[in-house]
């Protein structure tokens, strides 16, 4: 007697559900892609008992042929592909045709269909038994309706695993939300237990997808987001992209698709976390949703049972174009941008706490700030008259000249009106020698000024050090410096590296060095610190590679010896100097450890401190 025997359909069938149909939530993506592969434009789903009970989905597509009822529960059968040539540029969302034969096959399941072709709709019910088919006639308007009863009912196993009825609900909510993100043009209703949970009508414009995405991900994501568009080299991208300010404990908002697909892909998921590294806090996730589109031949989507996952043909150029793209987004955010969409981040009136984002109200230029602020310890101390006087342009253009002459040719700037006040604003006081305190056009500016500091010279350093133009200076005296060995042979062994960052440094005994050259824009830091975090750096890399690759790393770390620290008092010429400097530099939004480094107050805000208009 044979050993080897062919499985019966119905086993065969409910090993493919096994893969295919991981829990309610799989049987209604399987559902919905098949509806939007047949052109429907709407959507109306009805959820019992988090789907374990019934799960109804009905669209106005193009419908199902009668004598196609019954092979469309039929495994391996499909419309979608014929050929080989097909399979390697795959335009739809399904395509292998297991679908419905896995779900058919652990559930009781109902398909209604009407062509516009038909007299009349046609059903086909099975029970999972031995997939045995009934057809006949029904009432049904143009579309499908499929219908799935008592999921895992003949596989009690199986039914075990699923969990409570609000997690499996959740699962269903948030492969919807994925639908809804990825289809703009299809109107999505979903009822769970009878009650309306999303009502999403078609969008026609931009303004309607901005409404559904701050529906779907919250009113804060979009109004503390950036746009993208950018195309090149055969590829498309487009969406939104957090502000590095909004971020969030764990990766529960990030969007990703392809060609219409909601994937999970590491070479995006890579490509993403570089262009965020620079201006993330750690441990922190950023915010997205993003729409990659390229030609169909240049993705796989075969590589997984539930399609979840991609594999790009020419991967690298993929990932060059996301992360470029990206990262030009967030180094582009400047605070001009941010002032005339968004507020960085919210600052709660009541606790004075700092939590999430809101958006900014815009005030009048010329409202008063009369707020007694003290500009202790400055030589040019402003009067009570001074600073509570509207921002005018004689005023402006005397400031303006200020800066010039303490940074000549940096920048060029012409006699202004009222209304071209800087993004920043001007300085009007220091507060603790930690913060600055200026007002612009829409309020109140508070600076952390060694983190913004930070940040400029962070950026500077990585333009100086990729040019070859980071220069240096000897210091009068060779600094002796007394470290651990392990230190002194890591000096001693990148010594070149050493002075391609700028620093000369020699060994003079098992525990000693001397310092003879310092990077001119390190010249006010303390050198024996600096020096031995530098080579604390350096010896926990090892090898020149890794020191190389650990680049930013390394200057972020010299950008803060080298920044303005706190309780140093500067003058409003330099502070001033400081918030134009924030102006023009990448990513000045945040210092090198993802934390903000200002927050604006507008003059909404500030009334409802003290109760004005109320």
């Amino acid at each position: 007697m044979s050993k080897i025997h062919q499985l019966s359909p119905r086993l065969a069938n409910q090993i493919a559900a096994g893969e295919v149909v991981e829990r309610p939530a799989s049987v209604v993506k399987e559902i919905l892609e098949n509806s939007l592969d047949a052109d429907a434009r709407r959507l109306d789903i009805d959820i019992e008992e988090g789907g374990i009970k019934l799960i109804r989905v009905r669209d106005n597509g193009h419908g199902i042929d009668q004598e196609d009822l019954t092979l469309a529960l039929s495994r391996h059968a499909t419309s979608k592909i014929l050929v080989l040539d097909d399979l390697e540029a795959v335009a739809t969302l399904g395509f292998r045709g297991e679908a419905l034969a896995s779900i058919a096959s652990v559930s009781r399941l109902t398909l209604s269909s009407q062509t516009e072709a038909q007299e009349h709709a046609w059903q086909v019910t099975t029970f999972g038994r031995d997939m045995e088919t009934e057809v006949s006639p029904c009432s049904h308007p143009t579309g499908t309706t499929v219908e799935v009863r008592d999921l895992f009912f003949n596989t009690p196993a199986r039914r075990k695993f699923l969990k409570t009825e609000k997690t499996e609900f959740t699962h269903i909510q948030e492969i919807i939300k994925r639908i809804a993100l990825s289809r703009y043009d299809v109107t999505i209703n979903l009822r769970h237990n009878g009650r309306q949970i999303y009502a999403l009508k078609a969008c026609s414009n931009a303004v309607e997808q901005e409404r559904r995405m701050a529906m779907l991900c919250t009113p804060e994501f979009v109004d503390q987001s950036i746009t993208i568009e950018a195309e090149a080299s055969g590829l498309r991208l487009w969406g939104w992209v957090g502000l590095p300010t909004f971020n969030r404990s764990q990766a529960d908002l990030q969007y990703f698709f392809v060609n219409g697909r909601s994937v999970r892909d590491r070479v995006v998921a890579h490509a993403v976390k570089q262009a965020y590294r620079d201006v993330l806090f750690h441990g922190r996730h950023p915010a997205y949703a993003l729409y990659l589109e390229l030609a169909p031949e240049n993705v796989d989507v075969n590589v997984h049972p539930t399609k979840h996952e991609v594999r790009f043909r020419e991967s690298r150029l993929v990932h060059d174009f996301l992360f470029s793209r990206l990262h030009r987004a967030l180094a582009d955010v400047s605070p001009e941008t941010i002032n005339t969409t968004k507020n960085p981040i919210k600052v709660d009136l009541e606790t004075g706490a700092i939590t999430e984002q809101q958006p900014m109200s815009l005030a009048p230029a010329t409202r008063e700030f009369s707020a007694p602020v003290i500009n202790a310890g400055h030589p040019e101390r402003m009067t009570q008259k001074q600073y509570s006087q509207p921002l005018q342009g004689n005023r402006v253009n005397d400031q303006i000249a200020a800066y010039k002459a303490l940074h000549p040719g940096t920048t060029q700037t012409d006699e202004v009106k009222t209304e071209e006040i800087p993004p920043m604003g001007f300085a009007i006081a220091q507060l603790h020698g930690i913060y600055i305190l200026a007002q612009n056009t829409h309020g109140l500016i508070l600076v952390d000024m060694h983190a913004a500091h930070e940040r400029i010279t962070y950026e500077r350093m990585k333009q100086a050090f990729d040019n070859n133009r980071l220069t240096a200076q000897p210091v009068l005296v060779p600094i002796q410096l007394h470290i651990s060995q392990k230190e002194a042979t890591a000096a001693e062994e990148f010594s070149d590296l050493l002075s391609d960052f700028g620093f000369e440094v020699s060994r003079t005994g098992e525990e000693t060095i001397a310092v003879r050259q310092i990077p001119v824009v390190l010249q006010n830091a303390d050198p024996e610190a600096l020096i031995r975090d530098f080579l604390s750096e350096l010896a926990d890399h090892g090898n020149s590679d890794a020191i190389i690759a650990a680049r930013n790393e390394i200057l972020a770390t010299m950008a803060c010896h080298g920044s303005v620290r706190a309780n140093r008092q500067l003058t409003i010429a330099e502070m001033n100097a400081l918030l134009r400097d924030m102006e023009i530099t990448e990513r000045s939004g945040q210092c090198n450890h993802g934390r903000p480094t200002w927050v604006q107050l507008s003059m909404n805000e500030l009334d409802k401190l003290f109760l004005r208009g109320q």
